[in-house]
């Protein structure tokens, strides 16, 4: 009972909720759909409102309708207009209001002028507040408007035209009638108010996009109007404002920053740059950034590549103003602001790619992206920078301070010797040139003076130039090496800083500032850059020949300053020598000593002994290096010429020896089993040595070789190996290789030998470059000295020249053929159009009867040579004549040759001490010290009969010419070793024979005595001198008479004969 009644309780509790809940449901209902019709009601009546507004607009501003309405009508639909606005719906309503609103501004009438509205007290502020509203909406539109597009530009222009109307009072006819002029300045304040809230909203943000979009394109879709409608708007807010701080930030940071905005003035809306001219802008810019502070917060919001727009559009606008404006603040505003400016720009430059970097045409690998607009006008922002280094520029920020400072060191100098020129007593003469010495020395300037440090910053501008635009190196070289003398002034003005160039007070000046981070050191490396470039550029004819600006003492003393300058800096640990390669000033002060010494190792401009370093100790130096000093180290590797020649030969043998030990090849190693046995036939020494040393490792090689001959019948030839054999077959490989008849080489019209471009027609013909440069190499390796002459351009790629950056393939072409040479001298210094010429980038070639066309360029053969592609063509056609044609022949042979050669070893020398390496020493017989080092055998001695003859034979009655065939004769090469004729290996020795080769049998003790005491067996007359160059052994008969011998001798000697002669 109870249970029933419990139930029926929860079943109605369950009802009563539910109907409680469906009551407030429906409440809920009821209140949305009310909240739904009050808003449907709303939006119907807010439509039927719009619809109102815009029929009452679109009736009064139909196309029927073209007369103008009363202003306050006008103005009252333009305000209901405004409220209802939306901007995709009324994109053509709001065109047609912008031009019926400035076309009314034509009229003069107070009634109609919208103008007008602005003087009725009731509506003033009201429509104020309207116009702003206006105005605000018109840069709203163009921010998505693109002046590509023809129908875009139209509006784009509509809106400038209404922007430019009502920011100035300038174009309203209604102000121009007298009694409104007490009007004006109300109206421009009015005009200043409306500026104001435009700038607050963000109007420059506005111009500068579309500046962007239309200029920011490889072909500019702006036209005149609309550039010149936005820099009118840009600067009313400056000139209304007064140019203030503020202002002026802004400008520089949206407007003056957009890529190649000047340049683009300049073309298509010229009287613009006269407008900014007017102004004043370029002064009040340099005015901002002279200020730290400002130019940190400018460049922090611009950041890299908006940084360098800015900095070429401040580059062009002082070229416009170079005349006048630029004149007064070129120093120190102008080379402030620009050497900040590339200063911030390089630390975003980074040395090489990664994941964080960006390539920039400008600045190289670039830590920041650059946008497709951005990249499409960067050649416009070149155009801009080349301004900098452009003929006018330079004359105006270096040339002339230069110019004037040089004349006053030229008055000094010239004034020094007229002045004891009358002294006729040693007494006055010595005190007239203590007096001269005097005078000069207050003449030199010191580093830190006013005049040097103007100079130091100026150049200090165009070397940040170069470390920033690195992109543009070559032509700021280039720009500033061929500006009417003022490299050679710069050079003259180091010469004023004291004696040898100032080399005293530029030490001191590194010893205070080790980073080099000095304006004097930048003026030294832009000194050095340029005169790198224009010497690696500058041809014989007019360094040799014309000297000018520049004459061949100028060269000299350069090369003294810097040797001394580099040596001491380094030796005095001046120089981080651990650092050196990080190190501007070294890196650039070294590359240039390196291209001149290099320049005279070609064609000589200065004594022997110039590069000497005379108050270097050699003993010292040396036991310095063995004990492996860091500073001896690093001198021997970046100036090895600093020592003598010879000291480096015996470094290089030293070397030789040291590995030698090393690897166990010494002369008790002889007998171990690192020693190599070979078999030869006479007939096939090339191939048979090919087939056994080809292969051979390089240790191996390096060690013994010893050779044994098959002769002609087959049988072995007599005698023990020591060292003689396989000098004979080194000598026999290697002339037979370097025949040019065998085309692996060829030779040029002086006899000097090189790769053969055609060699690919023999099999094999790379494996046998590098044996031959294998054999050359053991050749060297062992002492040995062969008569191989190279042409000089062949051992400069030996020596690994050509792969470094400054390597000039035509200051070498002379080497390998004269007269291609001249003919691109030639070119070179035509006067009139290279085109009349009729040359391309390309080269024709005769290949066995066949005309084969190489091109040096893709698409060469359609390339002309013009006035100004013509140096490039030169230097390309060099390169392919000595290293394109014949690159893989040249690999073949140089490893090959390193294989055996440490390629360190061969920095000690030069390109001419390389061939004097390989070939012995290129100087006249020294017949002394080879009789002190000759061994005799068969019973002659030094006081023997003969052998008195044939020393003073050999003194008095041959020629130079003979000595060095005598020489060839019994050693092979007509050049004497390199340190002396003790260094010969093996020996010169002179053995007294009594018979021909084929019936000698060796020294009997029979023979000895009856040489010894000159005994004849038989008349000796009929027979002649003999040799064998592998063991550089003279065979001389026991003559009777010294005429005899005399005759015998130089018969032998100029029938370039041998043992195959009796």
């Amino acid at each position: 009972m109870f249970n029933k009644t419990e139930s029926t309780k929860g079943s109605f509790l369950k009802q009563t909720k539910a109907a409680r809940e469906e009551r407030a449901h429906e409440k809920k209902r009821e209140w949305a759909a009310t909240i739904i019709q009050a808003h449907v009601r709303g939006w119907l009546a807010r439509r039927k409102f719009s619809g109102c507004i815009l029929q009452d607009f679109d009736m009064l501003f139909s196309s029927e309708n073209s007369e103008l309405q009363p202003c306050l009508q006008v103005y009252q639909v333009a305000c209901r207009f405004m409220l209802v606005w939306k901007k995709d719906r009324d994109k053509e309503r709001f065109e047609k209001l912008c031009r019926y609103l400035v076309s009314s501004l034509e009229s003069s009438s107070i009634k109609l002028s919208y103008v007008g509205v602005a003087l009725n007290k009731e509506y003033a502020i009201a429509w104020i507040a309207h116009v702003k509203d206006v105005l605000w909406k018109c840069c709203c539109y163009l921010d998505e408007l693109r002046p590509e597009f023809l129908t875009d530009m139209r509006v784009i222009l509509l809106y400038l035209r209404t922007l430019v109307t009502f920011t100035s009072t300038n174009t309203w006819n209604l102000l121009r009638a007298k009694h409104m002029e007490v009007l004006k300045p109300g109206l421009n304040q009015l005009c200043a108010n409306v500026l104001g809230h435009l700038f607050t909203k963000g109007f420059y943000l506005t111009l500068k996009s579309l500046l962007l979009r239309g200029l920011g394109k490889a072909k500019i879709p702006s036209k005149h109007v609309s550039v010149s409608a936005v820099l009118t708007l840009a600067l009313r807010p400056l000139v209304s404002a007064g140019f203030t701080e503020k202002l002026m930030t802004m400008f520089l940071i949206h407007i003056l920053s957009v890529p190649a905005l000047i340049l683009h003035i300049q073309g298509l809306a010229h009287e613009c740059s006269s407008v900014l001219v007017g102004h004043n802008v370029f002064t009040k810019s340099l005015e901002l950034l002279s200020s730290e502070q400002n130019m940190r917060i400018v460049f922090n919001t611009l950041e890299g590549n908006y940084a360098l727009c800015l900095l070429a559009n401040l580059i062009q606008l002082a070229y416009i103003q170079r005349e006048d404006a630029l004149k007064d603040v070129a120093f120190p505003a102008f080379t402030f602001v620009v050497t900040r400016l590339m200063e911030s720009c390089q630390h975003y430059v980074v040395t090489k790619q990664s994941n964080l970097t960006y390539w920039h045409p400008v600045l190289g690998w670039f830590a920041q992206s650059m946008g497709h607009s951005l990249h499409e006008a960067m050649p416009f922002v070149k155009t801009q920078l080349y301004m900098l280094w452009s003929g006018p520029m330079v004359s105006l920020l270096l040339g002339q301070t230069l110019s004037e400072l040089v004349e006053n060191v030229t008055e000094n100098s010239s004034e020094g010797p007229s002045a004891g020129g009358g002294s006729s007593n040693i007494l006055k003469r010595a005190l007239d040139h203590r007096s001269n010495r005097t005078n000069a020395a207050k003449h030199h300037r010191k580093l830190g003076s006013p005049e040097c440090t103007k100079v130091a910053l100026l150049c200090s501008l165009y070397q940040t130039a170069l470390g920033t635009l690195t992109q543009l190196k070559l032509d700021i070289l280039t720009g500033l090496c061929y500006q009417d003398k003022i490299l050679y002034n710069l050079w003259l003005f180091l010469n004023s800083l004291g004696p040898n160039c100032g080399l005293k007070a530029f030490l001191d000046l590194l010893a205070v500032n080790t980073k080099c981070s000095a304006p004097e050191f930048q003026m030294l490396i832009l000194f050095c850059d340029c005169m790198t470039h224009y010497v690696t550029i500058l041809d014989d004819l007019e360094m040799y020949e014309q000297q000018k600006p520049f004459r061949l003492t100028d060269y000299v003393n350069m090369s003294t300053f810097l040797n001394h300058f580099l040596y001491k800096g380094v030796l005095g640990n001046l120089f981080d020598v651990k650092g050196l390669g990080s190190n501007v000033l070294f890196q650039s002060a070294h590359t240039l000593l390196m291209v001149l010494y290099r320049r005279d190792c070609r064609r000589s401009y200065t004594i022997d002994s110039h590069w000497i370093i005379k108050e270097l100790r050699v003993g010292s130096f040396i036991s310095d290096l063995e004990k492996g000093k860091k500073v001896t180290q690093v001198l021997l590797q970046k100036m090895p010429h600093i020592i003598p020649h010879e000291e480096r030969v015996q470094l290089f043998r030293r070397y030789v020896a040291n590995e030698k030990t090393v690897l166990g090849l010494t002369e008790s190693a002889c007998v171990s089993p690192q020693s190599t046995l070979i078999t030869v036939h006479r007939c096939r020494i090339v191939e048979d040595g090919y087939r056994q040393l080809a292969l051979l490792p390089p240790q191996a090689l390096k060690g013994v070789i010893r050779v044994r001959f098959i002769n002609e019948q087959g049988l072995d030839e007599a005698g023990i190996d020591q060292d003689g054999v396989f000098k004979e077959f080194l000598e026999e490989t290697i002339k037979r290789v370097f025949d040019p008849s065998l085309n692996l080489f060829r030779v040029t019209n002086e006899e000097r030998l090189y790769p053969s471009p055609t060699s690919y027609m023999q099999d094999n013909h790379l494996q046998l470059f590098e044996f031959v440069g294998r054999m050359l190499g053991k050749a060297v390796y062992e002492g040995i000295v062969v008569d191989v002459p190279f042409a000089s351009f062949f051992l400069s790629q030996l020596l690994g020249q050509q792969h470094q950056a400054l390597y000039s393939s035509m200051d070498e072409l002379p080497s390998l053929d004269r007269e291609l040479y001249r003919s691109l001298t030639f070119v070179k210094h035509h006067q009139g159009d290279v085109q009349d010429l009729d040359l391309t980038f390309s080269v024709d070639e005769d290949c066995l009867g066949r005309l084969v066309t190489h091109e040096l360029v893709p698409g060469g053969k359609a390339i002309p040579v013009t006035n100004e592609n013509k140096i490039n063509y030169i230097h390309l056609m060099a390169h392919f004549r000595m290293h394109t044609q014949i690159k893989d022949q040249t690999a073949a042979f140089f490893k090959g040759f390193r294989s055996l050669i440490n390629p360190d070893w061969l920095a000690l020398f030069s390109t001419p001490e390389l061939q004097r390496l390989i070939s012995g020493d290129n100087v006249p017989l020294d017949l002394r010290d080879l009789r002190k080092h000759t061994h005799y055998y068969g019973g002659f001695h030094d006081s023997h009969r003969v052998v008195c003859w044939l020393w003073d034979i050999l003194d008095k009655d041959f020629s130079d010419e003979e000595r060095r065939l005598f020489l060839k004769f019994v050693t092979s090469c007509s050049k004497p070793p390199l340190l002396g004729f003790a260094h010969l290996e093996p020996p010169f020795s002179i053995r007294c024979v009594e018979v021909g080769d084929d019936e000698d049998t060796g020294d009997t003790i029979g023979s000895v005595i009856r040489g010894f005491f000159t005994i004849r067996k038989k008349d000796p007359q009929n027979r002649l001198p003999t040799s064998s160059t592998c063991f550089n052994l003279l065979k001389l008969p026991n003559y009777q008479k010294k005429s005899t011998l005399r005759d015998k001798l130089r018969y032998a000697i100029s029938s370039n004969t041998g043992f195959e002669l009796s």
